[in-house]
């Protein structure tokens, strides 16, 4: 599910990135904000940074006594993505195991669709592995599936969220 968050987060700019021109400064800021936005990639309570759609307010900034560099506190609309349980998503499988299939749903890399959570699905070994129900659809590699989130994890050492799935419901299974 898509977020709309409001946040605050002190961007630093190094002295020699200062200059009298206010525009060449705001430049400088609001780039250094994207790069922090994209190296933060995930939050536990937000979910997944996709996006900053909003410049609010950057504050007054404070020299740092050690560095001489200026930190601004900056006020940004931001979208973020997050799943959670009982959502109904897409996702595309990326790999096939005898026990199940990972899918990836946006910048969730890590779900798993347990073969238990695949009701009147078969795993069929070889080559090419894939699951197959009696009435012969196909669950492989690149395959759309709709599934339903059981759980979900947030691994801290990565940064990213893992979720277990199942199609069991209603219009559920490959897309």
């Amino acid at each position: 599910m898509f977020i709309k968050g409001r946040l605050t987060w002190n961007v630093i700019i190094p002295a020699d990135n200062l200059d009298a021109q206010g525009l060449v400064l705001q430049k400088s800021i609001i780039i250094r904000l994207l790069e922090d936005f994209a190296a933060k990639k995930a939050t536990k309570d937000l979910g997944y940074f996709l996006a900053v759609t909003m410049l609010e307010n950057i504050g007054e900034g404070k020299v740092r006594q050690q560095s001489g560099d200026v930190l601004f506190p900056v006020d940004f609309s931001c979208l973020t993505f997050k799943i959670f349980k009982g959502e109904v998503l897409e996702g595309v499988v990326h790999k096939i195991l005898k026990h199940g299939v990972f899918l990836r749903c946006g910048p969730v890399e890590t779900i798993f669709l347990s073969a238990q959570k695949m009701p009147g699905y078969q795993h069929v070994p070889g080559e090419n592995p894939m699951f197959i129900s009696e009435k012969q659809t196909k669950i492989e590699k690149d395959v759309t599936v709709r599934f339903s989130v059981i759980g979900t994890k947030w691994v801290e050492a990565e940064r990213e969220f893992q979720a277990v799935v199942s199609m069991e419901g209603d219009y559920l299974g490959p897309v």
